[in-house]
């Protein structure tokens, strides 16, 4: 089979952070007013923190603005109801995001449920997952809506191909496999109970794997010329002692001898997330607004 051609991500969010900065453009003319996305984060996770910082920088580029509210790891769920609640009213936000995972005491089920399903840019409200369920507009997780461009973006119209998902989360791997169903393809969600994995994924002219464990689907699984998306992202022990490094979910060296195309970690997924963020979020800019948008230029 020779080397699998590499899905450069990183290359297309770029691209797609282009075309949203056009869109924003266009749409501070319309309604006299940048497009907004509030971003709310409790407590000090490092990960969390550098998560934001970056939705923040790549919003502002975006011309977009970005509204912060960082509140202490204590904050009650009350509070940060209220705070929701507060953005849910602010016509200068369009989009809201609470950063997950939230602490312990916090119910994320029911912060969520709070989101008004219009400025809920994450897809992760009920509402929106019904309206993706049964084929109405509304908001689709990013990380799943960015695999799809990305699945699109190499092999054209999807129709007809036999697809795996590998992981069955509310996050990816169920909005995934709805994604996929509305491209026209015959789709099979795997996960942990699955009899045999290896088998099912040597069917899929697709794969998408979401389970987060490191390097788990191997070179042998595929099927030849096989289109992998590896949405893991797990640290593991570098060669260094004490140095780790960032691996997928897919065993990378003996995939790419078998696949046709395969997204690499880092620089495959993960910065799509935060491109198709922002893309949410002009798209629910001009849906509240009342204003027409071409979605396909997105």
């Amino acid at each position: 089979m020779g080397e699998a051609a590499i899905i450069d991500g990183k290359a297309f969010a770029e691209n797609l952070r282009a075309r949203v900065a056009e869109v924003a453009a266009g749409f501070l003319e319309k309604a006299n007013r940048k497009a907004g996305l509030a971003v709310v984060l409790v407590g000090e996770d490092p990960a969390s923190q550098v998560y934001v910082r970056n939705k923040g920088k790549q919003t502002v580029a975006c011309g977009m603005e970005s509204f912060e509210h960082k509140l202490p790891v204590d904050t009650s769920e009350a509070d940060l109801l209220a705070v929701v609640e507060q953005l849910n009213n602010d016509p200068a936000v369009d989009g809201i995001l609470v950063q997950l995972p939230l602490p312990g005491h916090m119910d994320e089920a029911k912060v969520i449920a709070t989101i008004n399903p219009d400025k809920d840019v994450d897809g992760f409200h009920v509402v929106n997952v019904g309206r993706l369920a049964t084929g109405l507009p509304g908001f689709v997780p990013c990380t799943p809506l960015g695999c799809v461009m990305l699945l699109k973006d190499k092999l054209g119209s999807l129709s007809g191909l036999d697809a795996v998902v590998i992981g069955r989360s509310n996050i990816v791997g169920k909005p995934m496999a709805q994604l996929l169903l509305a491209e026209s393809c015959t789709v099979t969600v795997a996960h942990s109970r699955t009899k045999d994995l290896p088998e099912a994924v040597r069917r899929a002219d697709i794969v998408i794997a979401a389970v987060g464990r490191p390097e788990m689907v191997k070179g042998e699984w595929l099927k030849p010329g096989a289109t992998v998306i590896d949405v893991g992202i797990n640290r593991v022990p570098g060669a260094e002692e004490g140095k780790t490094r960032l691996v997928g979910d897919v065993d990378f060296a003996s995939a790419s001898e078998v696949a046709g195309a395969i997204t690499p970690v880092p620089g495959g997924v993960g910065p799509m997330t935060i491109a198709v963020l922002l893309r949410n979020t002009i798209v629910a800019a001009h849906r509240n607004m009342g204003l027409e948008i071409d979605e396909s230029v997105l």
